[in-house]
C-alpha cells in the first residue's frame, strides 16, 4: 500500500544486449529524469533481470520522500544487470528528482499578512477578557513527586477552608504508585492530576494506558503522543499541557487547545517581556505559569542510576537502585544537581537551586493570569506548608514577592534565563 506522506515514483528500465542501460524516473507533477549506465549489457545465460528483481532494488528508497510506484522493463532480450548497477542508477535518479524540486520556482508567501490573518482568527476564537481585577480569586496548583509531598499538600488544603488549593499533580518515578495517589486525594475529595512521561516511545503506549486506568481528574500532558492517545481513550478527563510542549506564541497555544488541551504552561524559554507579549494576544485564562521550581536542565536516555549503582543496563537487570537511593551530580564548585529517574528509565538532571517568580506575581495577576503552580522536588512534607503559605500570601497581596524569594533563598528568575526581567 502507498504511504500517504510519500509520493510514488515510477521507474522504467530500457536497453539491449551490448548497449547501455537507461533508467527513467517519473514523479507526478515533474518532468521525467533519465540516468544511464554505459555498460554494455550482457546477454543473460542465467538469472536475467526481471520486473520482480528490479522492484527489489529500485524499491530501496529509505528515508527519501518517495516510495515505489510502477516498475516497467523494455528489454528485447534477457540481460544480466548487477544489483550494484541498479542501486547506483536508483540513487542517481532520486538525486535528480530532489534537485529538480529544489530548483522549482519558489512560492511567494506574504508572511506578515498570513500571520495577522491567523492572529485575527485567534482573537475572535479566544478573545482577551475585560481588564482583569487583581482581587479576583487566583488558583494555586502544586506538583508533588512523592506520596509524602502529596499527603502534605492535601493536609495543607484541608487545614483551613480559605486555602482551597487547586489541582495537585503527581509526577512519580513509578506510575504504579498513581493508584495510591488517586485514592488518597479522592478520600478527601481533592482533585488530582497525573503526569505523563516526558517522552513516549511507540512501545511504551502501555504506560500511558496504565496512567489512564487510574481515572484521575486531569492529565498533565508532556508530549504529543500522550495528547493523541489520552484524547482517544479518556476524552472526558481534563488535559493540561506542560512546559515540554514548548508553547512560546499564541498560535501554538491555540492549536493545542483546539486539539483538546484545557490549559497550557508557557515555554520556559520566555523571559518577562516575551511572556507579557504572549499573554497580551490571547485569553490569559488558558495559561498556567510555574512560579516555583528546580529547573529541569537535562532529560536523557542514559540512566545514571544503573550506570553507577548497579552492574545492569536497565530495569530488567539493574535491581532498580532508583527506588532506594538519591543521586546527585556535582559541578566544579560542589553544587549538587539532583537526578531523578522516570518509569521509562530516563533521567532528568535538575538545577541545584530552586527559582521563584514570586516577585512578578502581582504583575502577572494584572495581566489576567490566574493559574499558578509550585513544583516540588525533594522537599519534605514539613517543608511544604511554609512554602505554600508564602505563595498564598503573595497571591493575595498579603506579602511582598521580593521578600518571599529573598527569605526562601532561591533564585529570582522566571524560565530558563532571567533575560530582560526587571524588578521595578
Amino acid at each position: 500500500d502507498l504511504v500517504p506522506h510519500r509520493r510514488a515514483v515510477a521507474f522504467h528500465l530500457s536497453g539491449a544486449a551490448e548497449a547501455p542501460l537507461s533508467l527513467t524516473a517519473t514523479l507526478a507533477g515533474q518532468a521525467p529524469v533519465a540516468v544511464e549506465w554505459a555498460g554494455p549489457l550482457q546477454r543473460a545465460t542465467k538469472h536475467p533481470l526481471t520486473a520482480e528483481s528490479a522492484r527489489e532494488q529500485l524499491g530501496r528508497l529509505g528515508e527519501t520522500p518517495f516510495e515505489l510506484g510502477e516498475v516497467s522493463l523494455e528489454l528485447p532480450a534477457p540481460v544480466m544487470v548487477p544489483k550494484s548497477v541498479l542501486n547506483e542508477l536508483r540513487r542517481a535518479a532520486v538525486e535528480r528528482l530532489l534537485a529538480n524540486e529544489t530548483a522549482a520556482a519558489p512560492v511567494t508567501v506574504d508572511e506578515p499578512a498570513a500571520l495577522e490573518h491567523w492572529r485575527a482568527e485567534i482573537s475572535q476564537r479566544r478573545p482577551l477578557p475585560a481588564p482583569s481585577d487583581p482581587a479576583a480569586e487566583p488558583a494555586l496548583h502544586v506538583l508533588a513527586r512523592t506520596m509524602e509531598q502529596l499527603a502534605a499538600a492535601v493536609e495543607w488544603s484541608q487545614r483551613e477552608p480559605a486555602h482551597q488549593l487547586g489541582m495537585i499533580y503527581c509526577d512519580f518515578e513509578d506510575v504504579r504508585r498513581y493508584r495510591d495517589a488517586v485514592n488518597l486525594a479522592r478520600s478527601v475529595g481533592h482533585p488530582i492530576g497525573l503526569a505523563t512521561l516526558r517522552i513516549s516511545k511507540p512501545e511504551e503506549e502501555g504506560l500511558l494506558r496504565q496512567i489512564a486506568r487510574q481515572e484521575p481528574d486531569a492529565f498533565l500532558v508532556r508530549n504529543l503522543a500522550a495528547l493523541t492517545l489520552l484524547r482517544e481513550i479518556a476524552p472526558q478527563v481534563t488535559r493540561v499541557g506542560d512546559f515540554s510542549l514548548n508553547i512560546a506564541n499564541e498560535l501554538t497555544a491555540d492549536l493545542l487547545l483546539t486539539e483538546g488541551l484545557s490549559r497550557v504552561v508557557p515555554s520556559y524559554d520566555l523571559n518577562w517581556d516575551q511572556l507579557v507579549a504572549l499573554v497580551g494576544r490571547i485569553d490569559p485564562g488558558i495559561f498556567e505559569v510555574v512560579v516555583h521550581q528546580h529547573m529541569p536542565m537535562f532529560h536523557m536516555e542514559h540512566c545514571v542510576f544503573a550506570a553507577l549503582l548497579s552492574s545492569g543496563k536497565d530495569f530488567r537487570d539493574c535491581g532498580r537502585p532508583c527506588d532506594h537511593h538519591r543521586l546527585e551530580l556535582r559541578d566544579r564548585a560542589g553544587a549538587p544537581f539532583p537526578v531523578l529517574a522516570d518509569t521509562g528509565c530516563r533521567n532528568t538532571v535538575f538545577n541545584s537551586a530552586a527559582q521563584s517568580a514570586a516577585e512578578y506575581l502581582g504583575r502577572m495577576r494584572t495581566l489576567g493570569l490566574r493559574h499558578f503552580r509550585v513544583e516540588l522536588l525533594r522537599e519534605s512534607g514539613a517543608d511544604l506548608a511554609p512554602l505554600l503559605d508564602r505563595y498564598w500570601r503573595v497571591l493575595h497581596g498579603e506579602e511582598s514577592g521580593r521578600d518571599t524569594w529573598r527569605q526562601l533563598r532561591v533564585l529570582n528568575q522566571l524560565g530558563v534565563t532571567r533575560g530582560t526581567l526587571t524588578a521595578d
